[in-house]
């Protein structure tokens, strides 16, 4: 029924309340969503412990002190106002335990008395419409996992740090998850630094039938030996083997013919997602969470479309997918491709795995790359297309490949050639999974046909020499794997995790490949030897259940922090007596001071790692180790990177200074204004919003542009 008096003298009239994380889901929610409902964002986290103290009253069963986080007031008042005006109060954090605790700090700053509980698995007009009719409370199971986790981090954090600055740098700071992932790094540092060599040969024979074609010969490899397997350690070796098969006989001695299905991959977790977008994509495993954040919370989709998130949650352990998804992918590859190419696979949830939630998949498989072409930019289409086609493939039938393996003797000696060929594409027609670099290229073989105890020529024989290799250090999405494959983390952290280790110094990146700084390797064996808990992977997998448990409701949150703090003190105890005083150098570089012509190291001080003079106190030269933004500098082209001040504020700037002095406190986006192709920047108000702001007219209307908001709004897990 409409009021009679819709804003008038009565007031303006109440409506039911939303309040969700990011200030984009709330844009997007309430453009399709009746104008009956006000939605507003919390724009991720409203209350932490504090920074400067402990938080945590460890006597009085780890009672927590949260405050308000600094810059919030604003917005808390804003949404205090309109709980003030709402009917009712909708929470829709995003579904995950983070969110639930978002949920309940919210709950708790706003005085609410009734709050409702949606989940949004999918940003869409339905699944709101959907949630809306079945709210629930909040889980208090969930919100004690996620304060048990931010007690542990913060226990760890604020207990060992302090030890840290005493005995080895300031500035330095321990993680409880962190750790465990700098160790990992370092002891395959290590055993690549064991790592000895060994030499073995390899002979192959190019071999055709008699009076074939130049170009009809195929390349079988040496593989036994009287009919056991062969190994060939040294040239001497080879050169005895070589005179063995002077004058030889080459004869078919087997042909065997078998069928191969390769199954389709199940649909991306957020695990799989992170690897697959770093070994396909190129793309850091941050950088994809960011785009995956934008593609959940919403994208307008122009004309009569309207705005809606084109992925499901992006923060999943699960494989598992809707009856109803199933059944829309079902109908699209029989219609697209035929009825011979759907499967209906339906994949295994990975033991271990919460499954609170869907796999990533898009929301609705209409929404096909090429009708996105225009809509999306070109790194939201790239990982976009890599969603849509997993899922479309991991609902498609296996691929079937014949394979053909030829034996063949030669006096005592055995050749073995395998050939491929691809006889029914299956889900490839969509999709194929992206590989390592050491797996990247081989390609498969199609071999002539043959008929056993057929004669054939040996065209020439191929020694070669070879090294055994040392395991390879792990790249992003190796490292990634590893952790979820030892049950560190959880699909909300694994990029944090990432992020994190380097940001602290810990670690850097060379070739894409995770290599241990000096400071990264005395910290790991520091905390090794007199905290082997925090750094043990068994123990860390062993908390993760706990905390899984506490979330389920089968353990007490309480009980969890007490059992694990007893030992932990006792371990700090002894730490601070027996920790001796380690003296650690300096990183050399190749950099030269302008000043006084002296050698420049990398130093880590309170705010990270930085170049200094080596000359140091006489002179006091240092420059900042800079970072890529993608974006270009708007006075002369060049990169533009971020920086930090000597107080350790972020800023950017031009790569090419001191020739080019541009610099700007606020991030640059990559995209220019379409109005007039000045540089935009991402200007954050109070309150933690962010707003694209072209930087020659704030007039400008920059609205087009999604850029940076993505980063912004993500929500990560709050750390110590």
């Amino acid at each position: 029924m409409r009021s009679l008096d819709p804003g008038g003298i009565l007031g303006p009239v109440k409506k039911p309340l939303i309040i969700v994380e990011s200030p984009t889901k709330a844009r997007t929610i309430k453009k399709f969503l009746p104008a009956r409902y006000a939605v507003k964002a919390s724009v991720g986290h409203v209350r932490d412990l504090p920074k400067s103290t402990l938080g945590v009253d460890v006597e009085h069963d780890f009672t927590p002190k949260y405050l308000t986080i600094k810059g919030k007031g604003e917005l808390i008042k804003e949404l205090r106002g309109a709980v003030k005006s709402a009917t009712d109060v909708y929470l829709a954090t995003d579904p995950d335990r983070e969110g639930e605790a978002i949920a309940w700090h919210l709950s708790e700053l706003l005085k609410l008395s009734d709050p409702k509980r949606i989940e949004l698995h999918e940003i869409t007009k339905d699944a709101a419409l959907a949630a809306l009719k079945h709210p629930h409370h909040i889980d208090m199971d969930r919100v004690n996992a996620q304060q048990a986790r931010r007690i542990l981090d913060r226990l760890v954090g604020y207990k060992i740090s302090p030890l840290l600055w005493a005995k080895v740098r300031g500035g330095l700071s321990a993680g409880r998850v962190q750790s465990v992932a700098v160790k990992l790094i370092v002891d395959r540092e290590r055993e690549i630094e064991a790592f000895v060599p060994r030499e073995y040969w390899t002979v192959a024979a190019l071999l055709a039938s008699k009076d074939a074609a130049a170009d009809a010969a195929f390349s079988a490899d040496l593989v036994s030996y009287r009919g056991e397997k062969l190994e060939i350690p040294t040239q001497a070796a080879v050169d005895a083997i070589l005179l063995a098969l002077e004058g030889a006989r080459y004869r078919v001695s087997s042909i065997k013919k078998r069928e191969l299905r390769r199954h389709a991959p199940a649909p991306f977790t957020t695990s799989t997602l992170q690897q697959e977008a770093s070994r396909k994509l190129k793309m850091r495993v941050r950088r994809a969470m960011q785009i995956a954040q934008t593609l959940y919370e919403g994208v307008d989709l122009g004309g009569s479309q309207g705005t809606e998130g084109l992925i499901t949650y992006m923060r999943t352990d699960s494989t598992r997918i809707s009856d109803a998804a199933r059944a829309a992918a079902e109908q699209f590859i029989v219609d697209t491709y035929g009825k011979e190419f759907h499967g209906g696979t339906r994949h295994r949830v990975r033991e271990g795995a919460q499954d609170a939630h869907e796999a990533i998949r898009p929301t609705s498989v209409h929404h096909t790359p090429e009708s996105l072409a225009g809509v999306l930019k070109r790194d939201e289409l790239r990982l976009y297309t890599m969603v849509w086609e997993r899922f479309v493939a991991s609902q498609m039938a296996p691929a079937l490949l014949d394979q053909t393996v030829i034996d063949v003797a030669a006096n005592d000696y055995g050749f073995r050639a395998t050939g491929t060929v691809m006889r029914f594409p299956g889900f490839t027609r969509v999709y194929e999974e992206g590989r390592e670099e050491e797996s990247a290229g081989k390609g498969r073989v199609r071999l002539p046909q043959l008929e056993e105890n057929a004669e054939l020529d040996c065209r020439k024989l191929e020694p070669k020499q070879h090294f055994t290799e040392p395991p390879p250090r792990y790249t992003e999405a190796a490292l990634v794997k590893a952790l979820e494959d030892n049950g560190i983390g959880r699909p909300s952290t694994y990029s944090a995790i990432v992020e994190t280790i380097q940001a602290r110094g810990y670690v850097t990146q060379q070739d894409r490949r995770f290599v241990p700084t000096e400071i990264g390797a005395a910290v790991n064996d520091l905390l090794v030897e007199h905290f082997p808990n925090i750094v043990s992977l068994d123990f860390t997998a062993q908390m993760e259940g706990d905390l899984d448990k506490v979330a389920e409701g089968h353990e007490d949150w309480i009980v969890l922090l007490q059992r694990f703090y007893g030992p932990f003190e006792s371990d700090l105890d002894t730490a601070e007596k027996k920790l001796p005083r380690l003296e650690l150098r300096d990183e050399p570089t190749d950099e030269i001071c302008p000043n006084c012509g002296r050698p420049m190291v990398i130093k880590t001080g309170r705010f990270g790692r930085f170049i200094s003079c080596t000359g140091y106190p006489e002179c006091k030269t240092t420059k900042p180790i800079v970072k890529e933004t993608g974006a270009d500098c708007p006075k002369c082209g060049g990169a533009v990177v971020e920086r930090r001040s000597k107080k350790g504020r972020v800023f950017y700037g031009c790569a090419n200074y001191p020739n080019c002095d541009f610099i700007s406190w606020d991030a640059v986006a990559r995209e220019r204004c379409p109005v007039c192709g000045s540089h935009v920047v991402a200007k954050t108000r109070r309150g933690g919003t962010v707003q694209l702001q072209c930087a020659a007219d704030r007039s400008h209307d920059v609205s087009t542009l999604a850029t940076s908001e993505a980063a912004a709004s993500e929500r990560e897990p709050l750390e110590a």
